[in-house]
């Protein structure tokens, strides 16, 4: 897994080791660990391969764009002459297609093939959209210009300077990001926020904080550090500290991915939080959320210089230190 380096917001110093979470010892899960009983028995050990190939194609990625693509029908072919679970064109599977499942031959319709093919397709155009980052010829998260590509083709994503506004690919992006939570293991959601604290912590896991609330912070336009950072890896489950409102789901320039839920006021005052630098999104603007609920996976999008969770308290409308809240001190 890659090595995690600090926030561009924080600073570099290292605290103790945080552990969420209390009681008897829970079983972890590995981050962007695989759902396995949400996919077929059938295609698992497809799907763990293919997951395997790069770091930046999990296999609950894989598994949710099969669900997009052919509803995990081995035998589908789209109007547009797509075949297989994973919907190869005829011309672009000999550049990706191999036999894989050792039957002597090469069919986008035998599901080995077709799902090892896709993932090497998802690893090659990861490599190419990151590229294009590097170089500043397209925006966005890595992941959805690794799935438009997916859908339209990389010359469209390179002539939209992004996910191409299609009537098409958006909804493609979208409907896999959604996707992600089904295909992704889960830590056991406590369903309230634990006695004595105002808000459960947005994390299930061992969690460095390399970041601490306040401090002067030159990079940021409040002058001071507006959260807590956590170092994790990619792919780690992040869940409502509370129940409330998805106010905000998408992309900000500065926090990458980011969502900010609306909870209920506390003494007058409204209290929100945020998680920011995201690798997907698991909710939409306008839902609903419940304590403990997985509402994305964390990330290194944005300003970001590695993985990590960015998560902020804002009470009354102003930045306050999450710690307390989330009962660290």
């Amino acid at each position: 897994m890659t090595a995690f380096v600090a926030c561009l917001l924080g600073s570099f110093f290292l605290l103790p080791v945080i552990v969420f979470g209390g009681g008897e010892e829970e079983e972890q899960a590995v981050s962007g660990e695989l759902n396995t009983g949400a996919v077929p028995a059938i295609y698992l050990q497809w799907v763990l391969k293919a997951g395997a190939m790069c770091d930046e194609i999990p296999a609950p990625l894989i598994a949710a764009q099969i669900e997009q693509e052919s509803g995990w029908n081995p035998n589908a072919v789209s109007p547009a002459g797509a075949q297989g679970l994973s919907q190869f064109m005829p011309g672009t599977w000999p550049s990706y297609g191999r036999d894989d499942d050792g039957n002597d031959k090469t069919d986008p319709f035998d599901a080995g093939d077709a799902i090892m093919a896709q993932g090497r397709y998802d690893c090659a155009h990861a490599d190419l959209m990151a590229g294009y980052l590097k170089k500043g010829l397209v925006r966005g998260p890595l992941i959805d210009l690794v799935l438009a590509s997916y859908n339209a083709g990389a010359g469209a994503v390179l002539s939209a300077g992004g996910v191409p506004d299609n009537g098409e690919t958006p909804n493609y992006v979208k409907v896999i990001n959604a996707l992600l939570a089904k295909y992704t293991k889960a830590l056991e959601q406590s369903g309230a926020v634990p006695a004595g604290q105002r808000l459960a912590a947005p994390l299930r896991e061992k969690a460095l904080i390399t970041s601490p609330y306040g401090g002067k912070r030159p990079s940021s336009a409040y002058g001071y550090h507006t959260g807590i950072d956590f170092g994790v890896g990619i792919h780690t489950p992040v869940h409502a500290a509370d129940a409330g409102t998805v106010t905000f789901a998408g992309w900000n320039s500065a926090y990458g991915n980011r969502i900010v839920l609306r909870h209920a006021q506390r003494d007058g005052k409204s209290v929100e939080t945020t998680y920011n630098h995201l690798f997907s999104l698991s909710v939409s603007k306008g839902d609903t959320v419940g304590v403990g609920q997985v509402i994305a996976a964390t990330g290194n999008t944005g300003n970001s210089t590695g993985p990590h969770l960015h998560f902020e308290v804002k009470y009354g409308g102003q930045f306050t230190d999450p710690a307390p809240w989330i009962g660290l001190n």
